[in-house]
C-alpha cells in the first residue's frame, strides 16, 4: 500500500476518534518518532540502571495495576 493511501486511510480513521483516543495515538506516534531519531543503543550499565529505577518505583508503589489499565482502556474505548 502506498504512503498516500496509508495517509488517507489514517486520516479517515483519525477523524472518527474522540479527543482522548487521539491523544493516546499521538503519544504512540511521538514515541515511535523519538525512538527512530534517537540512538537506541544503550550501554548495559544504562540498561541495568533503568531496570533498577523501575524496580524502585514499583517498590514505592508507583505503578498502576492490570485492573486499573483495563478500566482506563474501557473508558477510552467507550469515549468517557
Amino acid at each position: 500500500m502506498g504512503a498516500l493511501l496509508i495517509d488517507n486511510e489514517f486520516m479517515n480513521y483519525w477523524l472518527k476518534l474522540s479527543s482522548p483516543e487521539k491523544e493516546s495515538l499521538l503519544i504512540v506516534a511521538r514515541h515511535f518518532v523519538e525512538l527512530k531519531e534517537a540512538n537506541t543503543s544503550i550501554s548495559s550499565e544504562q540498561y541495568n540502571k533503568e531496570i533498577d529505577d523501575t524496580m524502585n518505583q514499583m517498590d514505592n508503589g508507583e505503578f498502576i495495576s492490570h485492573q486499573q489499565v483495563v478500566e482506563r482502556s474501557e473508558k477510552w474505548v467507550n469515549g468517557r
